[in-house]
C-alpha cells in the first residue's frame, strides 16, 4: 500500500480572479513561495520516501523546496499536469460565458466528458495521471509520496479512484486549496481509500 500525499502547488498571479490556468506556465506570487516554504517544513518530519511534482512551473516551484528539505530527489512528470483548458486559459469563468456561452455551458454540465474549446477531456487526463500514479506506487509500494499537481488533475483522479463519477468533481470536491494534504492510500491492485482532504499545513 503506498500513501499518496497530494498537494495541490502555491499560489500563482492569476489566483486573484480565478483564472483558468491549465497548462500555462503561470508563475507563484509571494504567498505562493511562501507556501512552498512551508510546505518544505512539512516535509522535513513527513518521513516521505520520494517527490514528485508536474513539469509546470508552479508545481515545480513549490515541490523543489520540500525534495530539499527530505533530502530526497525532485522528480517530475509530464502526465500530472494540469488538464488544458484551450481558449478557456487566462479567463475567469464569466469572461468565458461572454466569449463562447453555450461552450462554457456543456463544459459545466459534463465536465470530464466535455472539454473547453480547444482544450483536453477530463477522462483523457485521469487517464494519464492515473498511469503515472500507478507507476510511482509501483516503484514504492510501500512508501510515503508527495505529489504536487493541480486543483481540477487532482480532483477528476480522485474521484476515478475512489468509483466517483468524474463529471460530479466539482460538487464532492468542490474546492482544493493551494497548499494543502490530501492523503489517499493506494494499492497495488488499484483499490484506493481516501485518508483525509484539504488538511491545511501547520502554521
Amino acid at each position: 500500500m503506498t500513501t499518496l500525499l497530494l498537494v495541490r502547488h502555491g499560489q500563482t498571479v492569476w489566483h486573484e480572479g480565478n483564472r483558468y490556468a491549465g497548462s500555462s506556465d503561470v508563475p507563484l506570487t509571494d504567498v505562493g513561495h511562501e507556501q512552498a516554504q512551508a510546505l518544505a517544513r512539512w516535509a522535513a518530519t513527513a518521513r516521505l520516501d520520494a517527490v514528485w511534482s508536474s513539469t509546470l512551473q508552479r508545481a515545480v516551484d513549490t515541490a523543489a523546496p520540500a525534495a530539499e528539505a527530505a533530502g530526497l530527489e525532485l522528480r517530475t512528470d509530464a502526465r500530472l499536469v494540469e488538464v488544458a483548458f484551450g481558449k478557456g486559459e487566462g479567463l475567469t469563468r464569466s469572461e468565458m460565458g461572454v466569449v463562447f456561452p453555450d461552450a462554457v455551458d456543456a463544459f459545466l454540465r459534463s465536465p470530464a466528458s466535455v472539454p473547453l474549446p480547444g482544450g483536453e477531456r477530463g477522462y483523457d487526463a485521469i487517464a494519464r495521471a492515473a498511469a503515472a500514479f500507478r507507476e510511482i506506487c509501483a516503484e514504492q509500494p510501500d512508501g510515503r509520496v508527495l505529489v504536487v499537481a493541480h486543483s481540477t488533475l487532482l480532483r477528476l483522479v480522485l474521484c476515478a479512484l475512489l468509483g466517483i463519477d468524474p463529471e460530479t468533481y466539482r460538487q464532492v470536491f468542490p474546492n482544493l486549496r493551494n497548499a494543502t494534504v490530501t492523503t489517499v492510500d493506494l494499492a497495488g491492485d488499484g483499490a484506493a481509500a481516501l485518508d483525509s482532504y484539504n488538511v491545511p499545513l501547520p502554521a
